[in-house]
Order: C-alpha cells, then sequence, then structure tokens
C-alpha cells in the first residue's frame, strides 16, 4: 500500500479544512483511502462526522438560481412583495427542503413566480406546480388553466391530489383549484427565509 509522505501533512489539513472527504483527497494524492486513514490517526487528525460531512456537501454545492443584484426601486418592490408572500402562504416546517408557496388566488401566484423568475433568478426546468381540488372539478382542465396563467408546461405538474369529502359550500372558494408552486433547492429556501427575517426585524 502506498503511503503518504509527512510533509503533505500541512497540505491535507489544509484540503481537509475546504471540505474535501478523505476519499476526495485519496484520489487527488493518488493514495488508497486506507493510507489517508492511516496518515489521519498517525497525525491525530479528528475525522468528521456524517452530518458534517453533509453540512459541509451542502455548503460546496452550487446553487440552482441567481439572485439579482443592484435592484432597481420596481424589482425591489416585487422582491419584497415576494418575501411577504412567501412569509404569509409558504411552507416553512422545520426540515422543510424545498420552496412550496401554495394560493388560489391567481394574481398572488403570478407576483411569486415574478419574483422567483426575475429576483430570484431560477433554473425554469427545475420548477413544478402541484395542484389540489375537488372531485366535481375537472382536474385537467384546471391544469391547463394554471399552465397557462403560469407559464409551467403541463409536463412540470406533478400528479394532482383530488379531494373526494368536502364541503359543497366551501367550494366556490377555489374555482381553479389551489396551486402549488414549488422549487427543489434547499438554498433558496434559507435564503427567503433570511428575507423574511430582515424585513421583519426592521419592524
Amino acid at each position: 500500500m502506498a503511503t503518504i509522505k509527512d510533509n503533505k501533512l500541512p497540505e491535507i489539513k489544509k484540503l481537509y479544512k475546504l471540505g474535501y472527504s478523505a476519499n476526495d483527497i485519496a484520489k487527488k494524492l493518488g493514495v488508497s483511502i486506507d493510507a489517508v486513514y492511516y496518515f489521519f490517526r498517525k497525525h491525530d487528525i479528528p475525522r468528521r462526522g456524517p452530518k458534517e460531512n453533509i453540512a459541509i456537501q451542502f455548503e460546496r454545492k452550487a446553487p440552482s438560481f441567481k439572485v439579482k443584484e443592484n435592484l432597481n426601486k420596481e424589482e425591489q418592490l416585487l422582491k419584497q412583495s415576494g418575501v411577504m408572500l412567501y412569509w404569509g402562504e409558504g411552507s416553512q416546517w422545520p426540515g422543510e427542503k424545498i420552496v412550496d408557496f401554495a394560493n388560489s388566488n391567481t394574481q398572488m401566484i403570478k407576483i411569486f413566480l415574478e419574483f422567483l423568475r426575475k429576483i430570484c433568478g431560477i433554473n425554469e426546468k427545475k420548477l413544478r406546480a402541484y395542484l389540489y381540488c375537488y372531485s366535481n372539478q375537472n382536474p385537467e382542465e384546471l391544469i391547463k388553466y394554471w399552465s397557462k396563467i403560469t407559464n409551467i408546461p403541463q409536463k412540470q405538474f406533478t400528479k394532482p391530489y383530488v379531494r373526494q369529502m368536502y364541503n359543497e359550500s366551501k367550494t366556490g372558494k377555489m374555482k381553479y383549484g389551489l396551486i402549488h408552486i414549488r422549487y427543489n433547492d434547499k438554498k433558496l429556501l434559507l435564503l427567503i427565509k433570511k428575507w423574511i427575517s430582515e424585513y421583519s426585524e426592521k419592524y
């Protein structure tokens, strides 16, 4: 088994501090992972736990969006509107990993999507829509409606939820059902939550 020379200690410490895994270091140095673990033990380099490794991998992962900088007044208003909408209607459960905004109001949906597209710079291919409706409504027609409103292709709509049991007196409140706008990137969710916190601290 090829060994690692002691003079590599500063380099390996630096790589490990930057978030490289033992496997990454082994590949970079052209040695086995066992050689790296032996080197760690020899020089008393504490190994990271699974949670720490996951956290580092998350930080190193490139975001799927690009936030717009230097906003004009109109864009600043759009950003504030989008953040406030998510504060009121967005999913913020502990452990949540995706942006999930739900509403039945077409204007609110349009504004939130404008925020995602113009301010957050999302990747359109990662955008998903999820319809919630009642069994006396036509899911296919509602998806066509929301696809036109949102400019999200129908192929990016996930399987709708059709509620069988419901109160007839309440169905009129959701003429077009309820739509979830979803974007799977935890970094964007954390950023929106950070913006919410910043706005809330101002008042």
